[in-house]
């Protein structure tokens, strides 16, 4: 035994050895292949070091036993920093690995699109692709059909663009096809019996027409099947009863119509039903229900079915979740007594709101469910107090000994309208309150008329003499520095909301329950809580079906009662891309409200500026520029939608990096909305008009002007462009002493003249050549315009944003000869007014530490008398001389002039007539 265990000992070092040498890479094709992907993706040295064995050392990179390369997988892995600033789909070496069966880059960025050499002449073992959120547009390359061995294919969340190509139709051996998440168009091919061993299929959420091809119905093997959130039209094919082996099937946001088929009682095995958001109609098949008797979760809400509920709903023993709401069913609830065999648990969820069931309700019958929504129903008669509980909601109903019941007439109306009896015991009618007696009414109002008249006129001398005092100051003079100007301070309030919201919540996505947030964010729990916000607590959570939410939940007892019906009222009267997406809303709770969002990925600004790619990571990694940039100008075309396409103006109010929401690509949508309020006039109003706006308001910016004006979100986005710029993150969201400190000593940096002295300024994270350089030059002198401590003096959000799409124009212009150069300091003349016209006001009076000959030369500016400003003429920038030799013409095309006044011996700038 002895010896034995001595000569296993000896050997197995050796057996060790042999097996690692059995995994070390063989071929010296595959390994230049490697080093070549290596080179081409950016890969870093940590993940595939050079000087080590692919198979043995490099992550994701899987060999056969001799030694050839079987499997690469890059998701998860990172890009060197020269490598994040070109991403692109660079893997021609794939080509020489002619093992290869399995390449997975889910996650990993590949802009552009799917090489065309991708088939079986070039990767003829591939069985595994995936490529999941890879940033990938572009069409779907028909040679992907020539994969013969291909079985699993996942191009989900990517931008992929045109029709399915009939070749995917091709490969026999797919058994999943997730194509979801994308931007495909076209109808779906009737081709789909050819692929036999298909068992999972994902064409949701792409723009897909036409209807669903029958064909479907001949894969015997699919287990999954999902098409929402396409355009399908026409009616649910019978054939699709033929999947016996469904399991899932989802066909919820499409146009589809007619009924459901009786044919689909075959779904023997189904679990899970969604069909919600269509135009389903006629009543719902009850032999169907009961033939599908492993459901246990239902959701056909949204359609418009109607016609009685069927009995059967009763009848199916796992279910646990069904949802029948917003559609036309009417009738009497099916009593439950008469064919119970359902299973309930505290956690089963029956929703039969909104709809048009009547009759008296027992909910005796009822016990066990975790939750019943009868709201917004006709159900009349009397409930039984002792079954009533916490578990039941009956508002919006014809009861009569429970609160929050509809209109005594409306549901006389309803009843007689269908010939039933109603039992009118309902109560009184809302309009029959005791009114007080003639004389006392008579004499309330006489008393009054004599206070309001007292203090209005009290009130009007008031007003009068502080105007007054206010005319002689503005006549008296005394210039103001800039040191004495006070900058906007942040809303300390939510801003009375206008009176009489008339919000149409059917446009404010699902009316959803509070068992269902309850269930999605884990009981409200701590650890899915994403921060405190102003107007109310974040958390993450999860729907039924897996979709992603965030979800505010708002005390109505610590906020103003009616700050989230402001919310509301934004996401009914606007509708943009840029804003973050409202998925429903829960206002059933007496002091708690709740909003849905959709969830977004990648947060907000403040936490993805700077963020670890994985946990296991120390370090944190920068945005790059191109991405700042694409988030600037999302950002500003929220703005400029709020500012200038809605009618009042829109400002937001709470413009900061925790505002700005990014998705999976980065796309911004701007939240926080619960501050928005219409603009509260005109700027440039005369001093007794602007005192008698402020009089009724407490928030006061900058010289006087209100903080709910598009100047106020102007001067709050310049200092979210500086944070992109700097990387000082905080900025946008204070407005403390030390933050007016740190612009202090950071503006004079920005200068229109002197791009080097950007560089002392910007992100040191942030690698960026000559010409992005200029770009974030640009970018820091928009922020500074947006600064500028005068109001009237800020630039319009549209022309913010034209800047930001053209930041070269911004430091650059076309001279007499066509060709472009950098505005240096011999092309000074030629400034953009309208964006910069008051640029001595914010920037020419700072002086740049250590840069004298920069002082001497603006010093000069300031120095000129208003006439001597003046005789420039409007053509130039304001207080800006020509002293250049070269004849320009100004740039009208990003930033126009502002209006000329005239007066006097010639034309003065709006600015100089302000002054």
């Amino acid at each position: 035994m002895t010896v034995g265990l001595l000569l296993l000992l000896f050997f197995l070092p050796s057996f060790a050895v042999g097996q690692q040498q059995q995994q070390q890479l063989s071929s010296r094709i595959e390994l230049g292949a490697l080093f070549s992907l290596r080179s081409s993706l950016g890969l870093r040295s940590k993940d595939w070091p050079r000087k080590a064995d692919p198979c043995s050392a490099w992550g994701g990179v899987t060999c056969r036993l001799d030694g050839r390369v079987v499997g690469i997988n890059l998701s998860g892995l990172r890009r060197t920093r020269l490598g994040r600033l070109d991403p692109r789909f660079s893997v021609d070496a794939l080509s020489n690995l002619t093992f290869l069966s399995t390449f997975n880059s889910s996650g990993f960025a590949l802009p552009s699109s799917i090489p065309d050499w991708f088939g079986s002449a070039r990767l003829p073992s591939l069985a595994v692709l995936d490529l999941r959120s890879c940033s990938i547009s572009g069409s779907i390359p028909p040679s992907l059909g020539t994969l013969s061995n291909l079985t699993y294919l996942d191009l989900s969340r990517n931008s992929l663009t045109g029709s399915l190509p009939e070749s995917l139709f091709r490969l026999s051996r797919l058994s999943l096809l997730n194509l979801s998440h994308n931007l495909l168009t076209g109808s779906i091919h009737p081709s789909f019996s050819l692929l036999g061993n298909l068992t999972f299929l994902d064409l949701s959420n792409n723009f897909l027409s036409g209807s669903i091809p029958l064909t479907i119905g001949n894969l015997p093997l699919l287990s999954s099947l999902n098409l929402s959130s396409n355009d399908l039209t026409g009616s649910i094919p019978a054939q699709l009863g033929n999947l016996s082996r469904l399991l899932d099937l989802d066909l919820s946001f499409n146009s589809l119509s007619e009924a459901i088929p009786n044919g689909l009682v075959g779904l023997s095995n189904l679990q899970r039903m969604v069909v919600r958001n269509n135009s389903l109609q006629g009543p719902l098949p009850g032999e169907v229900l009961s033939g599908l008797s492993r459901l246990h979760s239902v959701i056909l809400c949204n359609n418009n079915f109607s016609g009685a509920l069927p009995q059967a709903i009763w009848l199916l023993p796992n279910l646990s979740f069904f949802d029948v709401s917003y559609n036309f069913f009417t009738g009497s609830l099916p009593d439950r007594e008469k064919s119970n065999a359902l299973n309930v648990t505290g956690e089963s969820i029956f929703n039969f709101s909104h709809n048009q069931l009547y009759g008296p309700l027992a909910l005796s019958n009822l016990v066990g469910i975790g939750f019943v929504d009868f709201s917004s129903n006709y159900f009349q008669g009397r409930v039984d107090n002792s079954t009533v509980s916490v578990n039941v909601s009956l508002i919006n109903n014809c009861l009569q000994n429970t609160s929050k019941q509809r209109n005594f007439s409306d549901c006389k109306l309803f009843y007689a309208a269908r010939g039933l009896t109603f039992d009118d015991n309902l109560g009184g009618s809302p309009d029959s309150a005791p009114q007080p007696a003639s004389g006392e009414k008579k004499s309330s109002r006489s008393w009054k008329f004599i206070l309001a008249g007292v203090f209005g006129g009290l009130g009007f001398i008031i007003l009068l003499v502080l105007a007054i005092i206010l005319l002689q100051r503005k006549r008296g003079g005394g210039t103001t520095t800039q040191r004495e100007v006070v900058v906007d301070p942040v809303p300390s309030g939510g801003g009375p909301p206008a009176p009489g919201f008339s919000i149409n919540f059917a446009s404010l996505g699902d009316n959803f329950t509070y068992e269902q947030l309850f269930q999605a964010t884990a009981e409200f729990r701590d650890s899915n809580l994403i921060k405190h916000g102003h107007s109310g607590d974040l958390f993450h959570g999860v729907l039924e079906g897996g979709i992603p939410i965030v979800v505010k939940r708002i005390d109505v007892r610590k906020v103003k009662k009616d700050a989230f019906l402001v919310e509301l009222d934004v996401f009914s009267r606007v509708l943009h891309a840029r804003l973050v997406p409202l998925l429903g809303h829960c206002l059933d709770q007496e002091n708690e409200k709740y909003l849905v969002y959709k969830y977004m990925p990648n947060g907000d600004l403040s936490n993805s500026l700077f963020r670890k790619t994985s946990p296991e990571e120390d370090g944190l990694q920068s945005l790059d520029w191109i991405t700042r940039l694409k988030i600037a100008i999302g950002a500003a075309e929220a703005l400029s939608y709020l500012h200038h396409e809605c009618t009042p103006p829109l400002v937001h109010r709470d413009v900061q990096a925790s505002s700005i929401l990014l998705d999976d690509k980065f796309e911004v949508r701007l939240g926080s909305l619960s501050e928005v309020c219409p603009q509260e006039g005109d700027v440039h109003q005369n001093v007794i008009a602007r005192f008698l706006r402020l009089s009724q308001t407490s928030e006061q910016g900058p010289s006087g002007s209100s903080s709910a004006t598009c100047a106020y979100d102007v001067y709050c986005f310049g200092k979210v462009l500086l944070e992109l710029v700097t990387g000082k993150l905080g900025i946008s969201g204070s407005n403390d002493a030390s933050t007016s400190e740190w612009l202090d000593k950071i503006l004079p940096y920005i200068n229109v003249y002197e791009k080097d002295l950007v560089t002392k300024i910007v992100d040191p994270s942030l690698i960026v050549d000559e010409d992005l350089l200029e770009e974030v030059w640009a970018m820091a002198i928009v922020a500074k315009s947006c600064l500028n401590p005068k109001p009237s003096k800020r630039p319009l959000t549209r022309y913010i944003l034209k800047a930001l799409e053209n930041p070269l124009k911004v430091v650059r212009e076309e001279s007499s000869g066509g060709s472009a150069r950098l505005r240096t300091t011999s092309s000074r003349g030629s400034w953009n007014a309208a964006l910069f016209g008051s640029w001595r006001h914010s920037s020419s009076d700072i002086v740049v530490p250590g840069s004298t000959t920069n002082r001497e030369r603006e010093g000069s500016i300031l120095k000129l008398s208003s006439a001597e400003r003046g005789s420039y003429g409007s053509g130039r920038a304001a207080g800006v001389p020509d002293v250049s030799s070269s004849n320009k013409k100004l740039s009208r095309e990003i930033f126009p002039e502002p209006a000329a006044i005239s007066g006097g011996e010639g034309d003065r700038t709006e600015e100089e007539n302000a002054d």
